[in-house]
């Protein structure tokens, strides 16, 4: 894990490995300070001699102005090396989440993610910081104290050792505590992320169902949580100021006691025993300083355990070693296909498939909810795996193809359409980024949206709002329908992405296609039964299995099903799924 997280660095190691120098370079001259101190008051200030207090104050200046320097650099070299790391591991796991598969998708939830990218990260470059600067800091400051303590006083200074090793026990068991609590702090910022995420996103469902309270109590809940264990946390670190302060006043009145005693009978100065007192007190602040380093590393292990999580998960799909770049035509065949989402193929959702569709072909695929359309038709361009058996377009298998060469050529309209923030060419070049204006009005022409666009004061250059909110499911529809007809596929998947449009649309969007892309093999998927019926063949599928395929005359004479469902939709009203028998 710290390997990998390491690798994040790359630019900023110059200023990893700086910082740490300079912050040891900086204690050093801490340390020196009050030697100097010492020489003031026992060869200057004691005997009256000023030219040894000009002397060693000149000192002390330098070494003042050179522990700031150092301080300042090093200060500055951390804040850009954490800065660029956090940057980095941003960088480095949005760019492994493009890679995912939905497969590896459908580990993580949408808050998870944005929290990691969010919240860990942060925890992990604070972290950093302090660790370029406070682990080497802390260590150092402790143990130049203790070695300078002892050259002058090895008596005395054994007086340090015992506070440190009182410190040390009641510190290990304040950290012990506390960074179970830590651990358990991020899982529940996925929980308030959740809330939040779907609250907003959702936001008009929670109004029309008058639902704001039941919102508001499930994010105060969220909050609240993280709050109790937050508490529970700081209550326990807390701790470290009184024990800190009761080691920091024993310390102080055991030397002054024994020092008054010494320097009473010759064995310390004046200047040693002033220079002592200033070495407990950066001893135990240092230890202090460890203490928060290690809660903070522990807060920072959860959080990078979450990255780690991210950055090692690898894409459960894969080109293959020669990807194979040329796809002859739009032929797809399933030959007897078993697919489960479940990664040890329990729980199949497809069950021996075996359909052989001919390139050109409009392909009508019905069934009822959780008959496995879009697992179908998912599994085409690639989006899953099969568990057994094998996909092939343009005979070849599917597994075969480079990836990005695959989707270009199999275009497909989901069942939730997503628009993005930026005009309708903006959206509409997702298909072709380089898709001229007049390519771009036929492609809306096609799917029967440039009636709409037009109407619009802005025409083709209206802003869509984030999530398409300002045009209707219909208008969405169309408009993504648009984009996919802009990749020119030799496959067209439209996973019920007509369901919001007006049955005469839909009949001239089909008309269209006929018309105007005959070469492209086209995959309709609904739930209206008018729109598949003029198809060249029709899928009907039941429980993931094929129950029938043909043209709308033989199913409708030789399966019981598709039959039931059109009379159901043509003859009396009724829903498709009690109708059609489909589960």
């Amino acid at each position: 894990m710290i390997k990998k997280l390491a690798s994040c660095v790359k630019e900023f190691k110059t200023a990893t490995i700086l910082t740490p120098t300079l912050a040891a370079l900086e204690v050093v001259m801490e340390t020196l300070l009050p030697m100097m101190m010492a020489g003031i008051i026992d060869k200057g200030i004691t005997p009256g001699n000023m030219n040894e207090v000009y002397k060693y104050g000149a000192i002390m200046i330098v070494m003042a102005i050179a522990s700031l320097s150092f301080g300042v650099a090093a200060g500055r070299l951390a804040a850009n090396a954490s800065a660029g790391f956090a940057s980095n591991i941003r960088t480095a796991m949005y760019e492994n989440i493009q890679t995912f598969a939905f497969r590896n998708i459908d580990k993580f939830s949408t808050s998870g993610l944005v929290t990691r990218m969010t919240t860990d990260v942060t925890n992990l470059q604070n972290a950093f910081q302090m660790v370029l600067r406070m682990c080497v800091r802390a260590p150092m400051t402790l143990i130049c104290a203790l070695i300078a303590a002892f050259m002058i006083n090895a008596r005395i200074s054994m007086i340090f050792v015992a506070a440190i090793l009182f410190l040390g026990c009641f510190l290990f068991a304040i950290i012990k505590a506390t960074m179970k609590l830590f651990e358990q702090v991020f899982k529940k910022y996925d929980a308030l992320n959740e809330s939040v995420q779907e609250n907003v996103s959702a936001i008009r469902v929670v109004k029309a169902f008058v639902r704001e309270d039941y919102e508001k109590n499930k994010f105060t809940t969220a909050a609240e949580n993280i709050y109790k264990l937050f508490v529970k946390a700081e209550k326990n670190i807390a701790l470290n100021g009184p024990i800190m302060m009761t080691a920091v006043y024993t310390c102080v009145l055991t030397i002054a006691w024994v020092g008054a005693h010494m320097i009473s009978s010759g064995e310390l100065t004046t200047g040693e025993m002033t220079t002592l007192l200033s070495y407990i007190m950066a001893i135990l602040f240092s230890l202090m300083m460890v203490s928060v380093i290690f809660v903070m590393i522990t807060m920072s292990a959860a959080s990078a355990r979450r990255i780690y999580e991210i950055l090692s998960e690898e894409s459960s799909l894969t080109d293959p070693e020669n990807p194979d770049y040329d796809i002859p035509d739009g032929s797809v065949d399933f030959d007897h296909v078993m697919f489960s989402y479940n990664e040890n193929g329990t729980r199949p959702v497809l069950k021996d498939i075996d359909l052989h569709i001919r390139s050109g072909e409009t392909i009508g695929i019905i069934g009822g909810t959780g008959s496995s359309k879009s697992s179908l038709v998912s599994l085409i361009s690639r989006l899953y795996d099969v568990t057994d058996g094998c996909v092939r377009v343009g005979g070849k298998d599917v597994r075969t193809y480079d990836l990005e060469t695959l989707r270009n050529n199999v275009s497909v309209v989901l069942q939730k359409n997503v628009l993005f923030s930026g005009t309708i060419l903006d959206n509409l070049r997702w298909g072709d980024e380089n898709a001229t204006e007049e390519e771009c009005i036929r492609a809306c022409k096609l799917a029967c949206a440039d009636e709409f666009i037009t109407a619009m004061p802005d025409g083709y250059n209206t802003y869509i709002e984030q999530g398409g909110t300002n045009v209707s499911g219909g208008q969405k529809q169309r408009l993504c329908i648009a984009r996919a007809l802009l990749k020119k596929p030799k496959i067209l998947i439209l996973d019920d992405s007509t369901s919001a449009v007006d049955t005469a649309t839909d009949a001239r969007i089909r008309r269209a296609f006929r018309e105007e892309i005959p070469g492209t093999t086209k995959f309709i998927i609904a739930q209206r039964i008018s729109s598949v019926m003029d198809s060249d063949r029709i899928i009907v599928l039941e429980n993931g299995e094929v129950n029938g395929f043909g043209t709308h005359d033989e199913l409708m004479t030789g399966n019981e099903i598709y039959r039931e469902v059109y009379e159901s939709q043509t003859q009396v009203s009724g829903d498709f799924d009690e109708k059609g028998g489909v589960a």
